[in-house]
């Protein structure tokens, strides 16, 4: 059997807020206990838990997302499985080397050049020089940073710094690869690119533990996942299911919002907006399968009747890029006067259209001939779709990025002739 290549046990990491974390010197020890011995002294400072009684095994090869919302204690997590920081309470064991990219030039010194921080990299690692030298051609090519190579660090770019700092944890061969969320520093390409790498060192069989609120992602990279919530496991399992949960719990994104009051409800005294919902399986769902159709629902109170009103839907993608507006055109109500009263019209979206990623919703009401707007709520609700992994949707077999802000699964028509004088098969 073979042992964990990463074991944590009852790991916790406390922090005095407001206060900078002492050294470890022998005169603010005699300091700290001769203020715990005075009588009548209290330490103001109140006590923060970033993380409380963290236990989990990841076997030799596992590549595992770590997912939750900001605060839920992701980073300190790291920061711990990367010895950046010692952990208040717990055990923390680690079998192999490891390399961690947490922020921007984790581990470069900004007056050394590129070609020397590669090098410091590596002795960092433990790694022989000769080591170092058969990757060096290998971790260029892929930073893009060959004419800025014996230049300091210093005057680099961020997309620089972060293309290099990738390549070199990447590239030197760790047996235990950590990455945050820093991949959001480089543009769309540079990301897909490091996820295509991340994806090559799972496949060869190293350790790589992956944070990120990209779930398209995390789902794509990572058969398992750590769900996280105020510093504790929420929960640990296949990936699929914890980002589902994680989705559909209240913690990531917003499926549904509703307003009780009319008074407080988006819009004027035509219409008020009541409640948008994403609907998938018959429930409310955060999380949406790529192959079943979704819809987006909007319940609304006319106050005022007399009016053509047109309730519309703005979708966006996380980048705030439009990926298209829907209106209810096919609807019995086209082109007719409201009268008063409470409505729902949903908007249903066809399985296998959309692309696997973030979905924000605007939720609009307007009339026409004149255009006047009555209701607009930015941001209303979102929702994740998530791809399929079964070979069953438009991806097929491919694992990889696939580019686009929908993903129709299209009828395809083949026909075949057979070179003369051979019969079809």
């Amino acid at each position: 059997m073979k042992l964990p290549a990463v074991r944590a046990t009852d790991l916790a990491k406390s922090y005095r807020l407001g206060r900078r974390e002492p050294y470890g010197s022998l005169r603010e020890s005699l300091v700290r206990l001769a203020r715990r011995a005075t009588p009548g002294a209290r330490d103001e400072a109140p006590l923060l838990w970033a993380l409380d009684g963290v236990s989990f095994d990841i076997a030799p090869g596992e590549v595992v997302g770590i997912i939750g919302r900001n605060g839920a204690g992701k980073t300190t997590l790291l920061k711990i499985l990367s010895r950046v920081t010692a952990p208040t309470r717990g055990e923390l064991q680690l079998r192999g080397r490891v390399a961690a990219l947490l922020e921007v030039g984790t581990g470069f010194h900004p007056e050394l050049t590129g070609r020397e921080n590669v090098y410091l990299s590596g002795a960092i690692l433990g790694m022989k020089r000769a080591e170092i030298r058969r990757q060096f051609e290998a971790i260029v090519e892929f930073a893009e940073v060959s004419e800025f190579l014996d230049t300091p660090v210093k005057h680099y770019s961020s997309g620089m710094f972060m293309r290099l700092a990738f390549a070199v944890a990447a590239h030197l061969q760790p047996e235990i690869l950590i990455i945050d969320e820093v991949l959001a520093v480089g543009d769309a390409s540079f990301q897909r690119k490091c996820l295509s790498k991340m994806e090559e060192v799972g496949g060869e069989g190293r350790t790589v533990l992956f944070v990120s609120h990209n779930m398209p992602a995390v789902t794509r990279l990572c058969p398992r996942a750590i769900l996280l919530d105020h510093g504790r496991v929420l929960r640990d399992g296949p990936c699929q299911e914890i980002v589902a949960a994680y989705l559909g719990s209240g913690l990531g994104t917003t499926a549904a919002r509703e307003w009780s009051s009319t008074a407080e409800a988006p819009g004027d005294e035509i219409v008020r907006l009541r409640a948008v919902r994403v609907r998938s399986g018959g429930q409310v769902a955060a999380a949406v399968d790529v192959r079943q159709p979704v819809g987006v629902e909007m319940e609304y109170e006319v106050l005022v009747g007399g009016h053509q009103l047109v309730p519309n839907l703005h979708f966006l993608n996380d980048e705030g890029v439009y990926v298209f507006v829907a209106s209810e055109v096919r609807s019995p109500w086209h082109r007719k006067p409201r009268p008063p009263g409470r409505y729902v019209s949903t908007a249903w979206i066809p399985g296998n259209f959309l692309a696997e990623g973030t979905l924000i919703v605007t939720a609009v009401i307007s009339t026409m001939d004149p255009v006047r707007v009555h209701v607009r709520e930015a941001d209303a609700v979102a929702f994740q779709v998530i791809d399929s992994v079964d070979g069953d949707s438009a991806r097929g077999d491919y694992g990889g990025h696939m580019p686009g802000a929908v993903r129709p699964m299209l009828e395809w028509e083949t026909s075949y002739h057979p070179p003369v004088g051979e019969a079809k098969p």
